[in-house]
């Protein structure tokens, strides 16, 4: 379909709640309710000032997860055979990696640009529609970059720490940031792609969605054991996002920002580079 048939469909088809943006919208809400919020009794933890706000939609959060998300994800685990996963990980991993490849570029790493821009070629072609990954073992390595770090890597700062519903765990920079990075998807998967089929989005949002907290199934045993598991995960998402904005070159500091709090549970260690692309979904912000 060319370019003017696609537009003047967009024009003819009426505006549809994706679900992606639902999150999003839903996200804004968040923001204007942050900015509401009251202060928890007692001293709030640094660079947390909505605790209380955040903590009553970690609540929110932790029950949809374990009434629906994490039993899907325990089925999709259990039923589907690794190599499966492997696959399906692939290609979604692949689908979504224009939004590292450009950020590289905003973010001046031309290196790693070229590298990510060679990488999705291979694997969309050589790799089937990325069904494969044959580029990690070409030495092109897979990045993980997003338009939140491309502002922190030019100095905005991250802000409070915000609990988003659904989306979970985030910060006022990283929130804004989803909308470029999802409409770049947008524009890429859904209407040069996909041209504009709904159906194909819900089945791709719901599918990356279960990907998503089957790779996160490992960590569930440590956040229902901590006394905290609020602070935990508080702790864990600034240290690794600090992490990847730094490309790892942080301070004692920077490693341990939730140190100070008394969570019931020591700082997490530091955090492994990202995963290939075999085995780490293309990962929630």
């Amino acid at each position: 379909m060319s370019r003017r048939s696609i537009a003047a469909q967009r024009q003819r088809t009426p505006f549809r709640f994706r679900p992606p943006l639902a999150a999003l919208a839903l996200t804004a809400v968040a923001l204007g309710l942050a900015g509401c919020a009251t202060l928890p009794s007692g001293t709030p933890a640094k660079g947390d000032p909505y605790e209380r706000f955040n903590r009553s939609v970690y609540v929110f959060n932790t029950k949809l997860d374990h009434a629906i998300l994490r039993p899907v994800a325990r089925a999709y685990v259990k039923i589907t055979p690794r190599r499966l996963r492997t696959v399906a990980n692939n290609f979604l991993t692949n689908l979504t990696y224009p939004v590292t490849l450009v950020n590289s570029f905003l973010q001046g790493k031309m290196t790693d640009g070229i590298t990510d821009t060679a990488r999705l070629l291979v694997n969309t072609t050589i790799g089937i529609g990325g069904l494969f990954d044959p580029a990690t073992g070409m030495g092109l390595d897979r990045h993980v970059e997003d338009f939140g770090q491309t502002m922190g890597r030019w100095g905005v700062h991250s802000g409070p720490y915000l609990m988003l519903p659904f989306l979970g765990p985030s910060d006022l920079r990283d929130a804004f940031g989803l909308m470029p990075d999802y409409l770049l998807l947008h524009e890429i998967e859904t209407v040069q792609l996909f041209d504009n089929d709904e159906y194909i989005e819900w089945s791709l949002f719901a599918a990356d969605t279960i990907n998503r907290r089957a790779q996160l199934l490992d960590g569930d045993r440590v956040l229902d054991s901590a006394f905290d598991s609020y602070a935990v995960l508080r702790s864990a998402y600034l240290q690794r996002r600090e992490y990847l904005i730094k490309d790892g070159v942080m301070s004692p500091e920077e490693e341990f920002p939730d140190s100070d709090t008394d969570s019931g549970a020591p700082p997490p260690a530091t955090p492994a580079a990202p995963p290939p692309a075999t085995s780490g979904a293309a990962a929630p912000k």
